[in-house]
């Protein structure tokens, strides 16, 4: 057996495969075989052919074969892993782990030119974030700063890689995000020239893809400028730039062309446009705007068309149904109540409550004019919403067809209408019992505004108008208490009432609780900042509760609000003066009577103000406008007459004392100053005056008498006696008294409609004391009137109508 065994040689220990490329080159022989994949023939040489032709089945040459004179390089036999070594014994090692850790990173190089390159790109795109970060919370000065700053360092960006790298490997995007943001903060900061010029830039750079639709927001920019030619032509080069395929902002851009048309009275054309976009892509906004254009143009049936379409545009949400739990599984109703209020629930109410609106509003518009009355108008809409799915809409059409009345002063009309929902289902009947009991509230009928209102409460008792309504039924009863209830129960279910609560701030400064009635109404300047009610009941409460100085600032805020309201200037005016700075108090009264010269009050103070100034001249223009405001009333034309006599004007005073004697010839002071001015100026006449005066005199003294011996005996009826019993020139009353007649006198003074008559002339002779004779004494502005709310003109209860 050992005989076919044979030792390798120790001379070739290192060769463990040698010997196995020899072969006897007497066997070599040439044969042809086809390769199945290819349709060439060449030869194959096997182990007794020639060298020369050995290949593999694939056609590539054998390892160590020579072809075309040149040996192929040997390829390796030895495995993976395995050595001469491991034979020896050493340890098998194939992922090279026995020779130690790898050797440290080396160090990053800041200073090289891609490090500072990919820093400056890191630093501009944080710079492009601030600044639409800063744009998203409203502070556009600071987006527009950082958005400019991005710019430059961009370029900065661009220079530095065309000095490293070449002009292909420069970052497009971010260029064109830099350019862009640009641009959108100029716009948002109103700089809209140069908002284009970065625009422009974009769209002419042929290497941003996509940058035609930018032609859209430089449409925008014209539509804003009012350059509506060249609106039209932006959105028409973006609308050709924008493939097909991008329908919906096709549709979009066909709406801001149909929009610009409507803007350029071009409406035929705006028609196109939005009947287009309603035959494509049907929405809530084109179809409202087609209703506009076509009464715009006056086409009935068209309007009526249009309409139709406006309610058959379908809204894509889910019924009401799907948030209700159809079983007692507490794992569904946790669901349930997760997505009653999520964003996709709210984005649906939007969606409803935008739809609804525009189908009011076309109602309302087209009502009017499609048929031969508004009412039969409004039947035909009533009659497609009920037909729709918008059906509960029928019935807020109803109510607004007797508000409609109400526009209309047809008051009965609006009742009947109303009236008809009393049969109808809970909330449409508190929605019309409401509105009714504002009506009979407005016409004073307090009965049966209660009496609505306890049917609105009733039918629906979380109904804040209802009980407003209810709450200013009471007030007007004088049950504060109860009406301040009524007026909690209505902000308990509706916390942004407002009128209820400025309903309850008027309820507690009758009760004389000062410190709630102020709290509500800060409250209520929180949610209303530029009430100039709530401004006003501000200041008035802080009047009552004696700090004139925090009245001052609250009326001042008021002015800004409203600058030409006399009223809340005169009151300023008060303020000053009772303050004691009487500049201030005649700048305020002047401007109060610029913007209203009727104001006998204002006037009153004014000349008042110029005679204690020895400007008794300046004071002759407001005592005359006096006397044309109120002819009949004798005081002011002595006033006129007194100026005359105190600047030296003695004929003007006698001519005016005698026009005042024609006029009135039973006045006793007017005859008093005639006898005093004839006997100055040496006239004839002062014999028949003073003739006259005690004549007048004597019959007072005879009619105080009677009214004497009248009381005395007991018999004689009460008669109220004004003025002072005194017979001679130099009694007089005191000034507080005097001054308290004065303002009685004036808030008794008629309506616009009546006659201005005194009521006897005994009592303007008492009433009137020369304020420039040596007992002159100017009546107190304390003793005036003091503004409160019965006062301020726009000062209402909160009656509200249902909201449209």
């Amino acid at each position: 057996m050992m005989q076919n065994v044979h030792l390798a040689p120790e001379t070739d220990e290192d060769d463990l495969y040698s010997g196995y490329n020899d072969y006897n080159p007497t066997y070599d022989t040439e044969i042809t075989a086809k390769i199945p994949s290819t349709a060439v023939t060449r030869p194959v040489a096997t182990g007794y052919g020639s060298k020369t032709s050995l290949a593999s089945s694939m056609g590539r040459p054998m390892t160590g074969a020579i072809q075309d004179g040149v040996t192929r390089p040997m390829t390796a036999v030895r495995a993976a892993g395995f050595t001469k070594a491991a034979v020896r014994g050493s340890a098998f090692d194939p992922l090279g782990q026995s020779r130690g850790p790898a050797p440290p990173l080396e160090a990053k190089n800041e200073d090289s030119p891609e490090e500072k390159i990919r820093q400056l790109e890191k630093k501009v795109n944080e710079l492009v974030e601030e600044s639409c970060i800063a744009n998203s919370c409203g502070d556009l000065k600071l987006a527009l700063e950082k958005a400019k700053d991005a710019g430059r360092k961009e370029r900065i960006l661009v220079r530095q890689r065309e000095q490293v790298t070449t002009p292909e490997n420069i970052n497009l995007d971010l260029t064109y995000s830099v350019l862009f943001n640009l641009a959108s903060q100029y716009s948002a900061n109103e700089m809209y020239a140069e908002a284009l010029n970065t625009y422009q830039v974009i769209v002419k750079n042929k290497m941003f893809s996509n940058a035609g639709r930018l032609k859209v927001n430089m449409g925008n920019i014209y539509l804003k400028q009012r350059n509506y030619s060249k609106a039209i032509k932006f959105y028409r080069m973006a609308l050709d730039q924008i493939p097909s395929v991008h329908k919906e902002m096709r549709i979009k851009i066909m709406q801001n062309i149909g929009v610009t048309f409507i803007k350029t009275g071009q409406y035929s054309d705006a028609i196109n446009s939005f009947e287009h976009i309603m035959s494509l892509a049907p929405n809530l906004k084109a179809g409202f705007n087609l209703i506009l254009s076509y009464f715009a143009v006056g086409d009935r049936d068209k309007m009526k068309k249009a309409f139709q379409k406006l309610i058959a545009v379908p809204l894509e949400i889910d019924e009401d149904d799907k948030y209700i739990s159809p079983s007692d599984d507490p794992h569904t109703n946790l669901v349930i109540e997760a997505i009653k209020n999520d964003h996709l629930r709210q984005m649906e109410r939007e969606r409803k409550a935008m739809a609804e609106k525009y189908i009011m509003t076309a109602a309302k518009l087209i009502a009017p004019v499609i048929e031969t009355s508004f009412a039969v108008g409004y039947d035909w809409c009533v009659e497609v919403v009920k037909a729709s799915q918008y059906v509960e809409l029928a019935n807020d059409l109803e109510i607004n067809k007797a508000i409609t009345y109400l526009r209309q002063k047809d008051f009965n009309q609006a009742v009947e209408t109303l009236k008809m929902f009393e049969k109808k289902d809970s909330r449409v009947k508190s929605a019309a019992a409401t509105n009714l009991s504002f009506l009979y509230y407005l016409e004073n009928e307090f009965a049966q505004a209660s009496s609505y209102a306890d049917l609105a409460v009733n039918s629906d008792r979380y109904n804040p108008s209802a009980l407003t309504n209810k709450g200013n039924t009471v007030f007007a009863n004088g049950d504060y208490e109860k009406a301040a209830e009524f007026y909690k129960e209505a902000l308990r279910n509706d916390s942004s009432c407002t009128e209820a609560l400025y309903n309850i701030g008027l309820t507690y400064k009758r009760l004389n609780r000062l410190d709630e009635a102020l709290d509500c109404f800060l409250k209520l300047h929180a949610i209303l900042r530029n009430s100039a009610q709530v401004l006003y009941q501000i200041a008035n409460v802080y009047e009552l509760m004696e700090d004139p100085n925090q009245a001052i600032e609250w009326l001042m805020q008021l002015i800004s609000v409203v600058p030409t309201d006399s009223r809340a200037l005169s009151k300023l005016g008060e303020l000053y003066d009772s303050e004691g700075d009487k500049s201030q108090a005649f700048q305020y009264y002047y401007e109060s009577y610029r913007y209203f010269p009727s104001n006998i009050e204002v006037i009153e103070w004014l000349g008042a103000y110029y005679i204690d100034t020895q400007f008794c001249e300046k004071a002759i223009q407001y005592f005359e406008r006096a006397s044309l405001i109120q002819p009949s009333q004798v005081k002011w034309q002595l006033m006129v007459a007194s100026c005359f006599r105190r600047s030296g004007n003695y004929q003007k005073a006698l001519d005016t004392y005698k026009d005042i004697h024609r006029k009135f010839p039973e006045n006793v002071e007017c005859l008093r100053f005639l006898v005093r001015l004839c006997t100055d100026i040496g006239l004839k006449e002062v014999q028949e005056y003073a003739t006259k005066l005690k004549r007048l005199e004597k019959m007072k003294e005879i009619r105080e008498q009677r009214v004497r011996s009248g009381r005395d005996s007991g018999g004689g009826s009460r008669s109220r006696r004004e003025g002072s019993a005194g017979s001679d020139s130099g009694q007089s009353c005191s000034a507080s008294s005097k001054g308290e007649r004065l303002s009685a006198k004036l808030r008794a003074l008629p309506g616009t409609n009546e006659p201005y008559e005194s009521s006897s002339n005994k009592e303007i002779d008492a009433s009137y004391v020369d304020p420039l004779g040596p007992q002159i004494e100017r009546p107190k502005t304390a003793a005036r009137k003091r503004i409160d709310e019965d006062d301020f003109a726009d000062e209402e209860l909160g009656d509200d109508l249902l909201p449209e």
